[in-house]
């Protein structure tokens, strides 16, 4: 029997798995597709690919939708988001010669507390530091901002875009002091020996929307997604039990997919890090979550929060932005696909006690404003 496919692109990262376990754990056979997953080197060629055809969906940064809605980054056709497809999963890393110097100053590289790490990293690194991160308009960038702006405000940071696969040889090549991308990419790092992990990205944010699937704005609507939503929704569930991450693993690790061990792809899953070339081990609670009761809903005040500081980087009225950006995360178009699953859904933005929109704090004690916008 011929389903009909569904072309979608993904960038080699841990935080793909919902696509690619769709397909292969049948998921979207279940639903009546077919997905043939395409891999895209970086985010700004899995952008294009999407923008102008090439792929009828995409594993997508978060912040891209938005972008794309404000006119920035001469993004093409604009792009909707219909779910999140993973909450956090990113990690910051230093240079080795970065890392000797904050040990030498007494840190000790607890993975925990991103107020002592800024201030540790801000008092070794000096002036000028270079931080890499995969894509200008990403939950990267957006967490290294609010991350840096607690303890250096007004310091001079260059933030400079390096796709995944190439962090690890941007640092061993001294081009970046520092980074924070997706796994297993930081874990790469490690492994080569050309820097150590300082910290999760969940420290700094504990539930960022990571990454979305994303989709032509002019297309959103139509009905021949919806099986892809459900589908992907099974694979977060399934991915989301304890006993699936071995298999998981063993599928993203395979060449077509991270063509890297599925050693290193389970540390991510796992949330058991390796964070140095001596062996020393991190635990992380939640290090990326695809549960769909955590992730799934793409809530409106999720596509605000980071309008307003797109904007404000590009000299625009932030609130404004924040209402022109809230309609691209397509919670109605969710709500609609998933309606006859069983699954826990909110009647839509305006109701704060939803399930999956729970208070979500950054590490400076500020709370996350979940209220709609108006």
């Amino acid at each position: 029997m011929n389903l009909p496919v569904i072309a979608l692109g993904f960038t080699p990262l841990v935080d793909a798995a919902p696509v690619i376990v769709a397909r292969e754990m049948g998921f979207a056979r279940a639903e009546g597709i077919d997905i043939a997953l395409h891999r895209a080197p970086s985010w700004s060629a899995s952008r294009d690919m999407l923008a102008f055809g090439a792929v009828d969906a995409a594993h997508m940064l978060s912040a891209v939708p938005v972008a794309t809605a404000l006119g920035l980054g001469g993004a093409g056709a604009p792009i909707h988001a219909l779910s999140v497809l993973s909450l956090n999963g990113n990690v910051i890393g230093v240079s080795r010669d970065l890392a000797a110097r904050m040990r030498a100053r007494g840190h000790g590289f607890g993975f925990d507390d991103a107020g002592t790490a800024v201030l540790a990293l801000r008092d070794a690194a000096g002036a000028g530091l270079r931080i890499g991160v995969p894509f200008p308009f990403s939950m990267h960038a957006e967490l290294i901002r609010h991350w840096l702006a607690t303890a250096a405000p007004g310091a001079e940071v260059q933030i400079r875009s390096v796709p995944p696969p190439l962090m690890a040889e941007a640092i061993g090549a001294g081009e970046i002091d520092a980074f924070c991308v997706g796994e297993p990419w930081g874990s790469i790092a490690v492994e080569t020996g050309t820097g150590e992990l300082l910290l999760p990205g969940a420290a700094i944010w504990d539930a960022a929307p990571e990454k979305v699937l994303a989709v032509r704005a002019g297309e959103a609507g139509d009905p021949g997604f919806e099986p892809l939503l459900r589908a992907v929704w099974r694979a977060g569930r399934w991915l989301a039990q304890p006993g699936s991450r071995t298999a998981a693993a063993e599928l993203l690790a395979r060449p077509e997919y991270l063509d890297m061990p599925a050693e290193l792809v389970d540390r991510a899953l796992s949330g058991r890090l390796t964070v140095s070339s001596r062996g020393e081990v991190r635990r992380v609670d939640r290090l990326v979550s695809f549960d769909p009761t955590e992730a799934g809903y793409p809530w409106g005040a999720q596509a605000a929060w980071i309008g307003r500081r797109l904007a404000a980087r590009a000299g625009r009225d932030p609130e404004a932005a924040a209402r022109s950006v809230t309609a691209v995360f397509r919670g109605d178009l969710y709500r609609r696909a998933l309606a006859a699953t069983g699954a826990a859904l909110p009647p839509g933005d305006s109701d704060p006690q939803a399930p999956g929109l729970r208070p979500e704090r950054f590490f400076d004690g500020r709370i996350f404003d979940s209220s709609p916008v108006r």
